[in-house]
């Protein structure tokens, strides 16, 4: 089905006694205890709306459902909304290839929203089956594992790219290097868009004084933060370096350019005294020296060799005609 008209999806689970149970999402609503719950509605943004529940606040409502997301973390009451960007599971075109995730977290209870499918939901997905996670501190930290652990070899690969090409320097093409190099650098500069923020949410969430996020949840936290940061100065690295490169590629574009039109010029120089003594003897006027004798065509072409021989020396010993 085309993204501009997938309908939502929704997955509700319950998580209690070690037990894990879907459920309808209009039971989330009425969750009172004990266990976890955990509500996800993804697809909307596409021509879909969602009714948010009550018992999520205005503010927070408005942003679940918002058009355009930035990575960040808000403490309301007894709760925490936080946004995160990661990795999309399917390819999207004229994109970022980030999705933006917006959560509600509760002590008990947490609700998701997303606009495509994240690639990191399904192993968060994986543990809340397992009985792995029972309360909202244990999903934000899985998430953001899970987020970082999926990123960190796309920001490697680029870095990986970059390798790849200072090492086509001396025998690429350098046009085909120089769009590779400046897709590279756009990539850097949009993902750092975005690390960057991630890492200061995930820090912000983890200075939380809220009992149901534990100590070993804090230190998940702060690990995926540390992640970001690294990611983030990797990518500081690779569109620093992506630029320095397609500096040098200019300036080995202007240094053949002035090869070349070394080349012709030298090439100009020589003939163009002889293109004068050939035009001089060439004229159709009586009194051409040597019009007459049997040698002159021959002794014309020495002449002209030796001229061009001549300047070529000189060339040579003005060192013009090294590279």
């Amino acid at each position: 089905m085309d993204a501009q008209t997938r309908p939502l999806a929704a997955l509700a689970l319950l998580v209690r006694d070690g037990t894990v149970t879907e459920i309808g999402p209009g039971e989330v609503a009425r969750f009172a205890g004990p266990g976890f719950i955990w509500l996800h509605v993804e697809g909307v943004g596409h021509g879909e709306s969602m009714d948010v529940p009550d018992y999520v606040p205005m503010m927070a409502a408005n942003a679940l459902v918002a058009s355009e997301t930035r990575p960040r973390c808000d403490e309301v009451d007894d709760a925490a909304l936080i946004n995160l960007r990661g990795t999309a599971f399917d390819t999207m075109q004229d994109s970022d290839g980030l999705v933006s995730i917006r959560v509600w977290v509760e002590g008990s209870r947490v609700t998701s929203v997303s606009r495509h499918r994240l690639a990191a939901l399904a192993k968060v997905e994986a543990a809340v089956r397992a009985g792995k996670i029972t309360d909202g501190g244990d999903f934000v930290a899985a998430l953001a594992q899970a987020i970082s652990v999926q990123l960190d070899p796309q920001v490697a690969d680029l870095g990986d790219e970059l390798d790849d090409c200072e090492g086509m320097l001396d025998g690429g093409d350098i046009y085909q290097l120089r769009r590779k190099i400046a897709h590279i650098r756009s990539q850097a500069i949009v993902l750092r868009r975005f690390v960057a923020p991630d890492r200061d949410a995930l820090g912000a969430m983890a200075q939380l004084e809220f009992d149901w996020i534990s100590k070993e949840d804090r230190m998940h936290l702060r690990e995926a933060a540390d992640r970001f940061a690294r990611m983030a100065e990797e990518l500081e690295a690779v569109r620093e370096r992506a630029a320095l490169l397609h500096e040098q590629l200019t300036d080995l574009r202007a240094e053949m350019i002035d090869q070349r039109s070394l080349a012709i010029a030298i090439v100009a120089f020589i003939f163009l005294p002889l293109t004068f003594i050939t035009g001089l003897l060439g004229m159709n006027v009586e009194g051409i020296p040597g019009s007459q004798e049997p040698w002159a065509f021959w002794g014309v072409v020495g002449f002209c060799v030796v001229i061009g021989v001549a300047v070529a020396a000189w060339f040579a010993w003005r060192h013009w005609l090294e590279d």
